[in-house]
């Protein structure tokens, strides 16, 4: 991997496993993964930070093996979206500090920079949009074929139906027909959820997205953020070929004003040509130019 180191560190009551490159001294550039993913996905992207002078630091989410499962159950948006203001805590991150978040990692984002606006200076989110957004998603038949796992992890067949071939799956149907097999990305999933806990703990995410019985009073400030607009500006990018999240949900004929609409004033939306739902994996030139740029402007 080049420049990147790993290492380990304390936040919000979890031991959490990282990535990072850059200057230590750097304004800090978290970036955090979703599912069925790692901190490898930002592989591409942390070292375009590094050279631009940030400190970019890549943890694996709560639960996500080497990162430890919380023993409160938490998996709430709000607890993520405490996690990430806790690691930048952890990290040292001043107000220049940005938050970049892909798929969970986007819920993430939006809480943690409305539920602390001073922490960060620009926020990145992708493939999963603004709650107003979501909210609509599961009303269109099309979509709601694509989400049927969000479904089946709502059930106790989910421990045993989510194995390999299942992450394989959910990757190939998910990407760019001319994006070939991720066999790479599939073996650091299955890394981090190398044992029952860990597994359990990603399907946890989908389980309290539903259950809003799983929510833990500790996080409901930050629960009540991650739901609403804020203000640090944010760059949305969703590849156009995505096949986990329909564009055509996102941005019906190409229009992502519905999108703009829940993000905070100054915002931008744009689509990704040739890219999936991992769209840093498949087309990560042009996500890292877009990206850099708007974090430089």
């Amino acid at each position: 991997m080049g420049d990147i180191t790993t290492g380990s560190v304390k936040a919000n009551g979890l031991e959490f496993g990282y990535l990072a490159a850059g200057p230590e001294r750097g304004p800090l550039a978290l970036c955090l993964h979703g599912f069925p993913d790692s901190a490898h996905t930002w592989r591409h992207l942390l070292p375009e930070l590094a050279a631009a002078g940030y400190r970019a630091v890549a943890p694996f989410m709560r639960g996500y093996a080497p990162t430890s499962v919380p023993e409160d159950g938490a998996y709430q948006g709000g607890a993520l979206a405490a996690d990430a203001n806790a690691l930048h805590e952890a990290f040292g991150g001043g107000s220049d500090a940005v938050v970049i978040g892909h798929d969970w990692g986007a819920f993430a984002t939006y809480g943690a920079a409305a539920a602390a606006p001073d922490r960060w200076r620009k926020a990145v989110a992708m493939s999963v949009p603004p709650i107003s957004v979501m909210a609509t998603a599961f009303f269109d038949y099309e979509q709601l074929k694509r989400s049927f796992y969000i479904f089946v992890f709502q059930t106790p067949l989910a421990e045993a139906a989510v194995n390999r071939a299942f992450i394989e799956g959910l990757w190939r149907d998910w990407s760019p027909k001319d994006a070939g097999y991720a066999a790479e990305d599939v073996d650091h999933v299955m890394d981090c959820l190398r044992t029952p806990d860990n597994l359990s703990a990603a399907l946890g995410y989908y389980r309290a997205m539903l259950d809003t019985s799983r929510h833990i009073e500790r996080y409901a400030a930050e629960q009540k953020a991650a739901t609403s607009i804020g203000v640090r500006p944010v760059l949305y990018l969703h590849g156009a070929e995505d096949g986990c999240l329909g564009p055509d949900i996102v941005a019906p004929g190409d229009d992502l004003s519905a999108v703009l609409a829940g993000l905070p004033a100054g915002s931008q939306a744009e689509l990704v040509p040739g890219g999936g739902h991992f769209l840093q994996l498949d087309r990560p030139a042009d996500v890292n130019r877009r990206i850099l740029a708007w974090l430089s402007s």
